[in-house]
């Protein structure tokens, strides 16, 4: 099956939805469990225990406690906006920022950090000042910033207009609510439907109806995930497995045992690994455990492997070589590890 499909079906009761490429699993998303916070969701929640060595504190919400980062000068009993940003780790509290955005399919609203720009990787300079007359028809609150997703690059003019204007509405309305109240959820995070149209490229063909997964091959592929193998090109396999601290990958070369044999799996990991990660929804800090790699080789993995992270949705640095030879990442965790979310 050539070109791209988006295929919409539900998992557990949950939605959930698939992305192929080529009839390849690119990427795929599930709604959590309902006792999870999603990331994306706004809270007006109470300070409560101060973290002073952390440098943060934890807020009381209706859904269990976030971990508020940046909590100087917040005092216990006081209430506050905070925006979850990643899934919390098993046992801990929700990661929160006080710092709100509202991400839309083409742009991202950002409260209390004033300015319009227009993200860099749209390089045609025909199409950024037509971006730009578009920016000129919005007038932003003083203290309200604007950015101006990749997304926007081919989309159309009035449909990108009319995304700015919904969500700076909807910033209005939610940083308009009184500080001072109860605790309650603001604005819900994105569902699975919802990330699939705002982070996915207009695919060719959609499919949304019960079963979509079984006619397209997407429940055989998400059952490959549940083991740790990835297969390379070239005859390669590298092992993705998650522990409790960091998650572990090794590179073979498999059966090919040419001088090259170790260059190329590498490089076919360092190309394969944003897309084993987010299809497995891992993240935190990844160990790399590459196929036998002289000191010389270091540099050339160290820049593909940014160049994939940079290319990748998901926000990745590349840390660095630890004294063993291994490379680090770090991994934000958007997403519920897959393991959990099939449950």
């Amino acid at each position: 099956m050539k070109g791209s499909l988006a295929a919409f079906d539900t998992i557990n009761g949950r939605k959930a939805a698939a992305l192929l490429v080529d009839g390849k699993l690119e990427d795929f998303l599930i709604d959590p469990p309902d006792d999870l916070i999603v990331p994306g969701s706004i809270y007006r929640g109470k300070v409560g225990r101060q973290l002073k060595g952390q440098g943060g504190a934890i807020l009381e919400t209706p859904d269990g406690p976030l971990f508020l980062r940046h909590a100087k000068g917040l005092k216990q009993g006081q209430t506050v906006f905070a925006q979850a940003t990643t899934f919390a780790e098993p046992g801990k509290a929700t990661p929160a920022s006080p710092k709100l955005t509202f991400k839309s399919r083409f742009v991202v609203v950002t409260p209390g950090a004033a300015g319009a720009n227009i993200a860099r990787s749209i390089k045609n300079e025909e199409r950024r000042v037509a971006l730009r007359e578009i920016l000129a028809e919005v007038t932003l609150p003083d203290d309200v910033g604007l950015v101006v997703r990749s997304t926007a690059g081919l989309a159309d003019d009035a449909a990108i207009l009319a995304d700015i204007q919904s969500t700076l509405q909807l910033a209005a309305n939610v940083t308009s609510e009184p500080m001072t109240g109860p605790i309650e959820k603001l604005v819900d995070g994105p569902d699975a439907e919802e990330l699939a149209w705002r982070e996915w490229p207009v695919p060719d063909t959609s499919l949304n109806e019960a079963g979509a997964f079984a006619s397209c091959g997407v429940d055989d592929a998400i059952e490959g995930l549940r083991g740790p193998t990835v297969a390379l090109a070239g005859g390669g396999h590298m092992y993705v497995e998650p522990t409790r601290a960091l998650t572990a990958v090794d590179v073979n070369t498999g059966a090919d045992t040419s001088p090259a044999a170790a260059l190329k799996a590498n490089l076919a990991a360092v190309s394969g690994l944003p897309r084993a990660l987010r299809l497995r929804g891992l993240g935190g800090q990844i160990v790399i455990d590459f196929a036998p790699l002289p000191k010389r080789d270091r540099r050339q993995i160290e820049t593909a492997m940014t160049r994939a992270c940079r290319a990748d949705s998901i926000e990745t640095s590349v840390v660095g070589w630890t004294p063993l030879g291994h490379l680090e990442l770090q991994r934000k965790r958007e997403r519920l590890p897959l393991s959990e979310a099939l449950k």
